[in-house]
């Protein structure tokens, strides 16, 4: 049995992102207003190590206001062909603007011009004028480089508690949590 959570989390995660599968950096955010309406959707994992989890979204979308908002928030990956998962909670903050900038100057030109001219998550009146200005942006931006909006930039989320799962037969899964007490990792077995 593993004492450390982040060892156990690169045991199950590195197979799955090295397998070059496309979107294998994929899991489930959810996150919850003020008067705890949940939302959960897929984002992409970016990075992580010991201080925590970060992905990457515009500050004003939905997920962006709620973790304004309630700034706990989960993260859930699950493999059906291993028959894995790995539940993630706690809190989460802002990156640095430094960080945010390296990761938007990395990503490709048509996600930078998108990322500017998005208003995620806001109702679209007209595509078709939305494609246009994407369109009129593009063009703009083949001779100037894009720069990273203050509206756009990184979340990391900081671990309290992970739950590691896996499938077992007749539903005897077998499930180890971890618990962050404030300075240590404590460790415990779960019923199936």
């Amino acid at each position: 049995m593993k004492t450390d959570p982040f060892e156990l989390f690169n045991l199950w995660y590195l197979p799955v992102v090295s397998s070059g599968k496309e979107n294998s950096n994929a899991v489930i955010l959810s996150s919850s207003s003020l008067n705890g309406r949940v939302s959960s959707r897929v984002i992409l994992l970016k990075h992580y190590d010991n201080e925590g989890f970060v992905f990457f979204t515009n500050y004003n979308s939905t997920k962006g206001t709620q973790l304004g908002e309630n700034p706990r928030a989960s993260l859930l990956f699950y493999w059906p062909d291993s028959a894995r998962q790995i539940r993630i909670e706690g809190m989460v903050e802002k990156t640095g603007g430094a960080e945010s900038d390296n990761y938007f100057n990395s990503r490709n030109h048509g996600h930078k011009v998108n990322a500017i001219i998005s208003e995620q998550s806001r109702p679209i009146e007209n595509i078709s004028h939305f494609k246009q200005k994407l369109a009129a942006a593009s063009e703009f931006y083949k001779d100037h480089t894009p720069k990273r909006p203050a509206s756009w930039g990184g979340f990391r989320l900081i671990p309290d508690r992970f739950e590691f799962w896996e499938e077992g037969e007749n539903r005897f899964h077998t499930r180890q949590e971890f618990l962050y007490d404030g300075d240590r990792w404590i460790s415990r077995m779960l019923y199936p």
